[in-house]
């Protein structure tokens, strides 16, 4: 078998509709499913959304839990640490994040230098960790691929 990319995420939200505000209008994300626009004339019909940016039919999608499902645990722990979004090709579209996501009021939890990306993380409504990213031009991880394992250091933007 040979992996030709990584598909698509599926995560459990508390609230659909609190989640859908979040990805759509935060992070700007297409909604493919439900149509937002109603035009395909169906009421949500399960509770869940999905989400595109163009490269395939869904890259993100989010099927809803309830207000009483348990918390993503903090610290050390199995399971899912954070997924990350390639939001643009230089630090001036990561600084444009950053303000973007800052007068949404989503806090910024961590900012690295991983020598090959520039990196901002976030919270999602549900305590899923995202990592807003750019990989840093010139950066030849290719032919170079202990790169990728580079010390992080502080984010200077």
């Amino acid at each position: 078998m040979e992996i030709k990319e990584l598909g698509h995420l599926v995560l459990y939200v508390r609230d659909i509709g609190r989640s859908i505000a979040f990805y759509r209008d935060v992070l700007g994300w297409k909604q493919v499913f439900p149509d937002p626009t109603g035009a395909d004339g169906n009421p949500l019909r399960v509770p869940a959304a999905a989400f595109s940016a163009g490269r395939t039919h869904h890259e993100l999608l989010l099927i809803e839990v309830g207000e009483d499902a348990a918390a993503v645990p903090a610290g050390r722990r199995l399971g899912l640490y954070h997924f990350g979004l390639k939001v643009g090709d230089s630090d001036d579209e990561l600084r444009a994040v950053l303000a973007q996501i800052q007068a949404a009021g989503v806090a910024i939890v961590g900012a690295s230098d991983h020598t090959v990306t520039h990196s901002l993380y976030i919270l999602d409504p549900d305590g899923n960790e995202i990592e807003l990213y750019i990989d840093v031009p010139g950066v030849d991880w290719k032919n170079q691929p202990a790169l990728v394992a580079a010390p992080v250091r502080p984010l200077r933007l």
